[in-house]
């Protein structure tokens, strides 16, 4: 188990490793202004533990009489800090060096390096967030769109928090009424007590099915769309690649099979991020080479989240083509007619049969993608939600927790119309309320908090 003492002082560099123009040390706890008078020399001769909070002071960072760096020192006291602790952060030159220096020097004078996620845990721990904010803060490092930015700021501000809230609150008035009637159990409940309680139920239902409507979408934001291009050789898979990504990342020959292994990438397509996956069009393998780049094709064919399937318009429909239908028909699929500035020859019929979703272009010239990117954008957001939502569930976690409470509050109600015992109703609800307090933080394990820390940075 780490060593998560909220009584130590921690330190670690905020800035990403290389060479920048800024480089971030940040301390945080109740030894961090000390150690700030012991290393840094302002200007000004002013005593740092005198320093107002939100100031910035002008120095250098000394140790035994030797200049490490001119610096500028930022002050936040607590409580009106990141982490509701003494906060110093040590702006300093960027380079690996500098900061690795001023870092040791730092932990020499008794701070320790920080865990990853340890300021944003010592926010949550100290109050200042509650657990679903600070799962907001890594979502919103890695966002990789502006939409899904959007929704993790949304989070970080506490949007899906008051929903929850409001829920949770809604839940233990229900819950406090049941209650009562466990006290005095001679009495049955009231034909009208029943009705009302049936109707909140149902309405507490229906707020949580609206939540969970964009969950689908809220882990797409978060971590993309794995999307897949396939067909056989020769359709113009890497043209297709090539177009959506306004740049020319794949070779493109006249040749067939230019494409032995799959090609990846990430790309924006209106707000969704989207890694999009270049196959190789070999179904027969003359070769060990092939045989491994099919294996690979098909691999990633089976996890895709969709599926794009590319024809050739200047010809007819083939065996291999069929072949390829055959083998993704359950899977999630936009099928592309390519090359219709050459003479159309393709049973267009047979293919709007086969997919719901058929869009006609050309590649290479690069006409009509934004009809593929416009139907990709439908299928992830089903017409219900807009890539502007200001709040979706984005978490797995949140998503499961809020599931189980659903499901408890589902069970609640059939209970409650087969006049079932009120203290088996009542521990249904009070069950659901504990999953919605998993969401909040309000109850935690250290092994969850770990868990959920462990992908964060160290200086965050």
């Amino acid at each position: 188990m780490k060593s998560n003492n909220l009584e130590d002082t921690i330190a670690a560099i905020s800035t990403a490793v290389g060479q920048g123009g800024i480089g971030i040390v940040r301390m945080s706890g109740n030894q961090a202004l000390g150690i700030a008078e012991k290393i840094f020399l302002p200007a000004n001769q002013e005593k740092v533990v005198e320093f107002k909070s939100y100031t910035l002071h002008y120095g250098k960072i000394v140790q035994q009489g030797k200049v490490l760096d001119e610096v500028i020192l930022t002050l936040m006291r607590k409580p009106k800090s990141y982490t509701r602790e003494d906060v110093v952060e040590i702006n300093c030159h960027g380079g690996v060096l500098s900061t690795r220096k001023i870092l040791d020097l730092v932990l020499d004078c008794g701070a320790r390096l920080a865990h990853p996620g340890e300021f944003t845990k010592r926010a949550f721990l100290n109050g200042r967030i509650d657990l679903a904010q600070a799962e907001a803060v890594i979502d919103i490092i890695q966002a990789k769109t502006d939409s899904a930015l959007k929704v993790s700021l949304g989070q970080l501000s506490g949007s899906l928090s008051k929903e929850i809230n409001k829920i949770r609150k809604d839940l233990l008035d229900v819950l406090v009424g049941l209650e009562a009637s466990i006290d005095f159990p001679e009495e049955s409940i009231p034909e009208q007590t029943i009705i009302g309680v049936t109707e909140e139920l149902t309405a507490l239902h229906e707020q949580l099915d609206k939540l969970l409507e964009g969950a689908n979408c809220g882990r797409i934001l978060r971590e993309g769309l794995h999307v897949v291009i396939c067909g056989k050789p020769n359709v113009g898979k890497s043209s297709l690649l090539n177009a959506l990504l306004k740049k020319e990342r794949s070779i493109v020959t006249a040749v067939a099979g230019t494409t032995r292994d799959t090609i990846e990438e990430m790309l924006d397509i209106k707000g969704i991020p989207v890694r999009i996956v270049d196959t190789a069009g070999i179904l027969t393998p003359r070769n060990l080479i092939e045989k491994k780049a099919i294996l690979r094709s098909q691999k990633e064919i089976k996890q895709a989240d969709l599926v794009i399937i590319l024809f050739d318009a200047s010809k007819k429909l083939t065996g291999q083509d069929r072949q390829i239908i055959k083998s993704i028909k359950n899977k999630l699929t936009i099928a592309v007619i390519n090359k219709i500035d050459l003479k159309m020859q393709i049973e267009t019929a047979e293919i709007k049969k086969s997919f719901s979703q058929v869009v006609s272009l050309c590649a290479k010239k690069g006409k009509n993608i934004n009809l593929l990117e416009d139907a990709l954008s439908n299928l992830v957001y089903q017409g219900k939600l807009e890539s502007s939502e200001p709040m979706l569930v984005s978490n797995l976690r949140h998503a499961r927790l809020l599931k189980d409470a659903q499901k408890l509050i589902q069970e609640a109600r059939v209970s409650l119309t087969e006049e079932l015992s009120t203290e088996f109703i009542a521990q249904s609800l009070k069950e659901a309320c504990a999953y919605l307090d998993k969401i909040l933080g309000k109850s935690f394990s250290e092994d969850l908090l770990d868990k959920i820390f462990m992908d964060f940075c160290i200086g965050k």
